[in-house]
């Protein structure tokens, strides 16, 4: 497969991407009232000049389709993964639905793959899951390092980094600032599908190599996501280098 060239950089609007977890899109059900939330949120930041890139995750919806057909017939990875995907892809039509006169047309499914994305003039560009072994962090990822584009938001329902499951262990650490070493030491090196961390241990990777920083923030607080792209105090995690 060719790899395209980075793309240029060009003057005007800061572009962010923004990889918005399934568990905010669809916990159980399609989450009605967050969609509305999130969509006048999205707006009023293209009032204020910035373009997004929105890569959604799968939520219920995968786990859903996974589940059933495993009830049904043994599967393996590639079939989990695969589910997992086109849940992704669905959940990404349904983003570029709600934002049809701010969206481009076209949602990518495939990072290395831009052709037809480099010169778009949308503000909004949606993107979701490519092939199995690749998570949706990762396509994020892939996506800053060809558009050149170095701030990516993660948005779950996870509100910091820390350093061990705060969910079973009453006294894990959690963290305002890591950098990518401290970051890796926690998730560590490999991906495998269904995982739970914060951020993709591929895609972490690739982020260090490439000078990105992440910012791991719960997406049912979006005033303080707000407060992170004004540059100003918030609640999370940034991950970066020289902090």
């Amino acid at each position: 497969m060719p790899t395209p060239k980075r793309a240029r950089r060009k003057s005007g609007a800061e572009r962010i991407i923004i990889s918005l977890g399934g568990s905010l899109l669809v916990p159980e059900s399609i989450d009605d009232e967050f969609v509305a939330n999130f969509k006048k949120f999205i707006i009023s930041h293209i009032r204020k000049g910035y373009h997004f890139i929105l890569v959604t995750g799968g939520g219920r919806t995968a786990r859903k389709y996974i589940e059933s057909a495993a009830t049904v017939t043994k599967i393996n990875d590639e079939d989990k993964d695969w589910l997992g995907i086109h849940a992704t892809r669905m959940n990404a039509h349904l983003v570029r639905t709600i934002f049809r006169e701010y969206a481009h047309p076209r949602i990518n499914t495939n990072p290395h793959d831009l052709e037809d994305f480099y010169s778009i003039q949308e503000p909004i560009m949606v993107a979701a899951g490519w092939r199995p072994g690749r998570s949706t962090d990762y396509a994020a990822v892939v996506l800053g390092k060809y558009l050149g584009i170095r701030r990516i938001i993660n948005l779950s329902n996870v509100e910091r980094v820390y350093d061990k499951d705060p969910r079973t262990h009453a006294d894990a650490v959690a963290y305002e600032k890591l950098d990518w070493k401290a970051f890796r030491n926690i998730v560590g090196d490999e991906w495998n599908p269904g995982m739970n961390t914060p951020f993709d241990p591929i895609a972490s990777q690739m982020a260090e190599a490439d000078g990105m920083e992440v910012a791991i923030l719960h997406g049912g607080d979006l005033e303080n996501v707000t407060r992170y792209i004004a540059g100003k105090k918030f609640i999370g995690t940034l991950i970066k280098d020289d902090l």
